[in-house]
């Protein structure tokens, strides 16, 4: 074996050396040893012992013990490395077959590392790390155990099973997705055995729970490379069990400016989004902008032309289905349907107004903003076209900064249901609520009118008004403005062109 030197967090040192001090064996393993090999900083530390779990929480202060499978958390109160929170060690073990294709039916430990290493998922997971000499406090001498060729898959960029491919994804068939994973997070090529296995065995995924599914698959949309690992599930049988809905868009051409038929229009759009470090959120509404479209495609007049209207609304719908079906929280599935809703906003700026603006702002809020600018970038650079951000949606951009000092809802207005309680000398009622939407859609079109005095005058003429013209005010006027905002705007896209 080769001996190399590497440097170690003291936390990682402290549980080898306490393991090791007490007469066992300790070698780091898993994912820390394969980063450690392509010289990145490992985000996990995890270590195997034939230590037994008693005899691992009997030497350290803080643990945790949680599970079946024998493994102990050692926790740190303070760590130098802030995102280093707990150590996990695991005993070696044996695993018995795996009737639900997730979890093995019994877990017996083992005395022997070789043994332990036969049972992981991939070669490039299955080497393991001895600190044998000491050069400094963080440096350490290091050997690797790598029984199964991990090192030179890592070499040859490859993502190769450990042992018969149809076994290790018939134990646990999310290793299955976990395979593309790996993949995208490290550009490697998945080998061919390793392939045909998944295609064979990719039905096993059905049995798995969804926010298993749902932690592998945000991963792949997480990483650098998410239209690589979505080709990839997609072609390997996979996709259907995580976003089967995204395979509707394959082959449904767009036509017009659309280059691209939905499917890649899309896959390109989301790899610029990863290319831009965009958040979650961002990648997903990205993801799903289109996905209303092989729902709404209709013959356009012109031959061989095709609409698309309300494939924003239609698509939000599909989406919440979906991402409520991978159980994403609640709050992520909100702000997700907010940009794809309203990705189509118009902005012309040589014919939107200050008040259209301010009513997007209305409905998507300030704090997502900014984020629908995001997803319109990635939606245009996956129409083929050369430029993120054109004129128009640079001066889009300027007009947003100009109404975000305006009022754009209820709450922001210059006074509140209790300054109208107390000028009308009224009690709590749907009248209150009634004179603050009007106030404010006269405030939407005018936001110099949102002054203390211009707002208490007005209220006293409004609650002069009867109840029902104040609610017609309150609320029809609102919706009729809406709706001949979005009839105007339907009119010059159809005008323009514009998707």
């Amino acid at each position: 074996m080769h001996s190399e030197i590497f440097k170690f967090p003291s936390e990682v040192i402290s549980v080898v050396k306490t393991l090791k001090n007490k007469g066992f064996e300790a070698y780091l393993i898993g994912g820390c040893s394969r980063d450690l090999l392509l010289d990145r900083k490992p985000k996990d530390w995890d270590v195997t012992t034939n230590a037994k779990p008693e005899e691992i929480i009997a030497m350290f202060p803080d643990t945790f013990y949680e599970n079946d499978f024998g493994t102990v958390g050692v926790e740190f109160d303070k760590t130098k490395d802030e995102t280093l929170r707990y150590i996990e060690v695991t005993p070696y073990r044996l695993e018995a077959k795996y009737s639900d294709n997730r979890h093995p039916d019994s877990v017996t430990f083992s005395d022997k590392l070789e043994k332990d290493l036969k049972r992981r998922d991939f070669t490039i997971n299955a080497i393991a790390v001895d600190l044998v000499k000491e050069v400094s406090e963080t440096e350490y001498e290091i050997d690797f155990i790598d029984l199964f060729k991990g090192k030179d898959d890592l070499k040859d960029k490859i993502i190769r099973t450990v042992g018969d491919p149809e076994e290790r994804f018939g134990e646990d068939a999310l290793r299955i997705l976990r395979a593309i994973r790996l993949s995208c997070e490290l550009g490697f090529m998945i080998n061919k055995e390793t392939e045909t296995a998944i295609v064979k065995l990719a039905q096993n995924l059905q049995k798995i729970a969804k926010e298993r599914i749902r932690d592998e698959f945000l991963k792949i949309i997480m990483s650098d490379r998410p239209m690589e690992g979505v080709i990839m599930a997609q072609k390997l049988g996979v996709l259907k069990f995580a976003m089967p809905e995204l395979e509707k868009g394959i082959g449904i051409e767009q036509g017009g400016e659309h280059i691209y038929d939905v499917w890649e229009h899309t896959l390109r759009a989301l790899a610029h989004s990863a290319d831009k470090k965009f958040s979650l959120e961002t990648r997903l509404a990205v993801m799903l902008h289109d996905i209303g479209k092989p729902t709404t495609r209709r013959p356009a007049e012109e031959k061989g032309q095709w609409t698309f209207y309300g494939h924003e609304v239609v698509g939000a719908k599909i989406a919440e289905k979906a991402l409520n079906s991978l159980k994403l929280p609640t709050k992520t599935i909100e702000k997700t349907l907010k940009l794809i809703r309203w990705h189509m906003f118009f902005s012309d700026t040589e014919q939107i107004t200050l008040s259209a603006v301010r009513r997007l702002l209305a409905k998507v809020g300030q704090e997502n903003i900014w984020e629908l600018i995001n997803v319109r970038m990635c939606d245009r650079i996956g129409m083929g076209r050369p430029k993120e951000e054109p004129y128009r949606l640079r001066k889009y951009q300027s007009m947003i900064e100009e109404v975000m000092r305006d009022p754009v809802s209820v709450g922001m207005l210059k006074i509140n249901g209790g300054k109208i309680m107390e000028i009308l000398k009224c009690p709590p009622g749907p009248k209150i609520g009634f004179i603050l939407n009007a106030l404010l859609e006269e405030v939407l079109d005018d936001p110099k009118r949102n002054t203390d005095e211009y707002l208490q005058k007005r209220t006293l003429e409004l609650a002069e008004l009867p109840e029902k013209e104040l609610q017609k005010l309150g609320e029809e006027g609102k919706r009729k403005k809406e709706e001949g905002d979005e009839k105007d705007i339907a009119e010059l896209r159809k005008k323009y062109f514009v998707k």
